[in-house]
């Protein structure tokens, strides 16, 4: 939740390879206070079955901006081991990112929704509301 001197930050993935909520994939959370400012870690969680991420750490206060780490790799390498048990001759390189880190700038008194649209080669983000 943000509050007048904070901002607050939400995500969720859809995997549009399958039209379908992306669970179990770990994401951190890291802010700066000003863009010459180190990166702290501030936690992290991974997706549930919706793939939202309900329970990021909160922004501290002086927080310019934000970096989400996704660790996608995992979540794609379970996808194709699935798959290949259905079918064994289907081959895949799993994920041809391994992880997506998005940063944005964020202004005190505001929520910031993150989505990420993943696919194993390709993805895309966007401020959502």
């Amino acid at each position: 939740m943000s509050t007048d001197t904070t901002a607050s930050v939400s995500t969720h993935i859809l995997d549009t390879s399958v039209g379908r909520p992306a669970e179990g994939v770990a994401i951190s959370l890291t802010a700066r206070s000003g863009r010459d400012a180190d990166w702290v870690a501030l936690g992290g969680s991974a997706t549930d079955a919706d793939g939202r991420c309900k329970d990021l750490p909160a922004l501290p206060e002086g927080t310019t901006h934000v970096r989400l780490d996704f660790e996608v790799e995992t979540y794609f390498s379970k996808k194709q081991a699935e798959a290949q048990q259905d079918a064994p001759r289907v081959r895949d390189s799993g994920a041809f990112f391994p992880e997506v880190a998005i940063t944005f700038a964020v202004n005190p008194g505001e929520h910031y929704h993150v989505p990420l649209l993943l696919n194993p080669f390709g993805y895309s983000v966007y401020r959502g509301s």
